[in-house]
């Protein structure tokens, strides 16, 4: 017979060193939320140097083949070990695939060093939100989540600045080196700060579980990134790469059922609120990825801007987000209500897109940038939000798992919605250009990734016939986007109001008694007896 031995509640921190141990996790935060932004500017310097070009692709795609593996490893390894070894085991293996990459003398080493750098990476985002719930209450989570929501805002601003001028006046390299100062400072911090985890007993890992899960990943990610650039989405690869992910999942889930501690509880599905959370965040990856990936171009090709000019002017996206993610999150602490937020953002956004849809050659800057700060304001509702729904709903065991859920499917939408949206996209620019250009030429001429420099030398006419073709096929894609964000906003009425937990951390008795207590608009989870409890 086996007994029950329950895990000591780890002692209230105050808002000091709650801050205190904040300021490392921001820095951790902020390394993950760069790499994505800072080295989009060197690719071109790094091709001109090391050549490779059929392999640019990939020196993003092992990078987020690897970081979307390991998220919910990471997340499960966070709950049975604790997150203070788990988050700095990341940060140093992150570093180290920082400082690899700078070392790079040829592409495929860039591309594997990438992959390590990805490993760490994809434990960054997980653990750091993961710790938040280790060390504050639900009820004021939402003004930290709105923080983190604010870091990526500031990342996404500084990283292309940061990323040109250090390309243009030192070297490329130096955009991965750069992350080492900020990675061993924060990891000082948190080494100093952060509290160690509860402790846990006899610890069995899912080894089949993450393998299997591991693979369906790889072959959708692969799916989602080649089929319908580099491979046609009928070809033999694509099928087999879409029956090893259907039939690695079948058996994943059958592994799941029988493991002692799975890697992703299937007890989870059964939640609402992390149900809802997966599948919103998996549709704002989507639209966010699939449809903000070509604003940039559209300004460029369309508008006739400068990379630069093209930068500064998205910049209201990310004020948008920066400014409403952090209200929300104040708001969600002080009211405790949060389901307004994910409803309101989706609709924000559904309406952003469609309006992003009638944009032409004729649309002004200024009106563009209203736009882009509208769509911002809805995607800063949303994000940092259903991290808060989802770790107020799960047991306090299953919170690093279902953490790393969350984030784990708004990169798989986000995969999905570049590759679905390009795809569109390429196939309407084809028909558009077949309509629109002048006697005497036609679509095949011209490439789809035609650059701007390419695109001023064109005929005056061409270029025109080019730009008008370039808008419409952008409409269709933002149209599809709307659409699809309309779904979001369904799922997202959906969202449970649960009260927002006092402690960090419910007792046993609590948890015993939750199921008795519940409302019809309550959703609650059963007893926190799972084998890490029992010996």
């Amino acid at each position: 017979m086996s007994a029950v031995s329950l895990t000591e509640e780890p002692a209230p921190l105050s808002q000091r060193q709650i801050l205190v141990v904040f300021t490392g996790l921001m820095l951790v935060l902020l390394l993950a939320a760069l790499d994505s932004t800072i080295v989009g500017t060197a690719l071109p310097t790094i091709v001109g140097e090391m050549g490779g070009i059929t392999g640019l692709a990939w020196v993003a795609t092992a990078y987020l083949l690897a970081q979307t593996v390991v998220t919910p490893l990471y997340g499960k390894l966070g709950d049975l070990y604790g997150r203070k070894g788990v988050v700095q085991f990341a940060v140093v293996l992150f570093l180290i695939g920082s400082a690899l990459c700078g070392m790079s003398r040829s592409m495929t080493q860039l591309i594997i060093f990438r992959a390590i750098q990805g490993l760490g990476g994809g434990g960054l985002m997980v653990t750091t939100q993961a710790v938040v719930g280790d060390i504050v209450p639900p009820r004021d989570r939402g003004r930290y989540q709105g923080m983190f929501g604010a870091v990526f805002g500031v990342a996404a601003v500084l990283g292309p600045l940061v990323g040109g001028w250090l390309t243009k006046n030192w070297s490329w390299r130096w955009i991965f080196y750069v992350n080492l100062p900020f990675g061993l400072l924060a990891l000082v911090v948190l080494a100093l700060t952060l509290p160690p985890g509860n402790k846990r007993i006899k610890h069995t890992i899912d080894y089949a579980g993450a393998v299997l899960f591991a693979t369906a990943l790889c072959a959708l990610v692969l799916v989602s990134d080649l089929a319908g650039t580099t491979l046609a989405w009928n070809s033999p690869v694509v099928f087999g790469l879409l029956a090893l992910a259907g039939g690695a999942l079948l058996a994943f889930i059958q592994v799941e059922k029988r493991a002692v501690e799975p890697l992703i509880p299937l007890r989870l599905f059964a939640d609402r609120s992390f149900c809802v959370a997966i599948t919103v965040g998996a549709i704002v990856g989507f639209t966010l990825f699939g449809t903000v990936t070509y604003l940039p171009v559209f300004l460029q090709i369309v508008k006739g801007s400068t990379p630069t000019a093209s930068g500064i002017q998205i910049l209201p996206l990310m004020g948008g987000i920066l400014t409403t993610s952090i209200i929300s999150g104040q708001v969600v602490s002080r009211t405790g209500r949060y389901k307004m937020f994910p409803v309101l953002g989706t609709a924000i956004m559904t309406i952003a897109l469609f309006l992003l849809s009638q944009m032409t050659q004729a649309t002004s800057v200024g009106t563009a940038s209203l736009i882009f700060l509208f769509l911002g304001f809805g995607l800063g509702m949303v994000i940092q939000v259903l991290v808060v729904a989802t770790q107020n709903s799960v047991p306090y065991r299953d919170l690093g798992v279902a953490t790393s859920g969350t984030i784990l499917f708004r990169l798989m939408g986000g995969s999905l919605g570049t590759a679905v949206l390009g795809t569109i996209f390429a196939d309407r620019l084809h028909t558009n250009l077949e309509r629109v250009l002048p006697a005497g030429m036609s679509a095949e001429q011209f490439s789809t990734n035609l650059t701007p420099e390419m695109f001023q030398q064109l005929p005056e006419a061409a270029r025109t016939a080019y730009a008008q073709a370039f808008s419409a096929s952008f409409s269709t894609v933002f149209v599809v986007g709307a659409a699809v964000a309309v779904f979001g906003w369904l799922i997202s009425c959906m969202l449970p109001q649960l009260p927002l937990r006092q402690k960090v951390q419910t007792t046993l008795s609590e948890e015993i008694a939750a199921p008795f207590e519940s409302s019809d608009n309550t959703v609650t989870a059963g007893p926190q007896l799972g084998p890490e409890s029992t010996s």
